[in-house]
């Protein structure tokens, strides 16, 4: 089963044909591809083009980040396939993957996460904003590759009622040691969203990646 199959893909900015770099943005559990470009936005780089898949029924799959990866089935393989079908079009329309930005926030951006480590190679940046890699406590991820020097910017409250610190910053050791060059911070307080500051940090890299 592919529940995620066939679901709209939303975009903004001028089109990959016409664009020097992409970002691909993955929405939060209850949510959709409208609310993902929000963001779209308010950082938006005039060589970027955005694009915003949708989950069938607005979770990209049932559970917790945190449960056992086999519960999540069959959504969490499907989103995955998402990204990648979606990576392979911008790669098809002659954008190289160093010009594609990976962004998701909460489910979005620990299915942002997975998908990055098991796919470890050269991005323009991955965009973690309230979440980390996905697994019960106690998985090892131990996939193959490297990052070659991938942006890997990882957000979150310390008070996150979806996302414990710990993951995160187990996350960003993961990351470093399949060498990306990563950032991490952690806002005291903020909760579950997304801050000015993150957002700073993703135009800058957008700056450098288009060019």
């Amino acid at each position: 089963m592919t529940p995620h199959e066939g679901q709209a893909v939303l975009s903004a900015g001028p089109g990959l044909e016409s664009s020097t770099a992409a970002m691909i943005m993955i929405h939060g559990r209850n949510a959709g591809p409208e609310n993902i470009l929000e963001l779209a936005g308010l950082l938006r780089h005039p060589g970027f083009t955005y694009l915003a898949p949708a989950a069938a029924g607005g979770s990209w799959y049932p559970f917790s980040f945190l449960a056992e990866t086999a519960r999540n089935e069959p959504g969490l393989s499907s989103g995955l396939s998402v990204i990648d079908r979606l990576i392979r079009t911008v790669e098809g329309k002659g954008i190289p993957r160093s010009r594609v930005v990976l962004l998701g926030f909460s489910q979005g951006a620990c299915l942002s996460s997975e998908f990055a480590v098991r796919h470890a190679g050269r991005f323009g940046g991955i965009v973690v904003l309230s979440g980390g890699l996905i697994g019960p406590p106690g998985t090892r991820w131990e996939a193959p590759g490297s990052f070659e020097g991938t942006p890997i910017f990882l957000g979150c409250s310390d008070v996150d009622s979806h996302v414990p610190k710990a993951r995160v910053d187990e996350s960003a050791a993961v990351f470093s040691r399949m060498g990306a060059t990563v950032t991490e911070r952690i806002y005291p307080g903020m909760g579950h969203q997304v801050n000015e500051d993150e957002l700073e940090f993703v135009r800058e890299l957008e700056a450098r990646v288009a060019g």
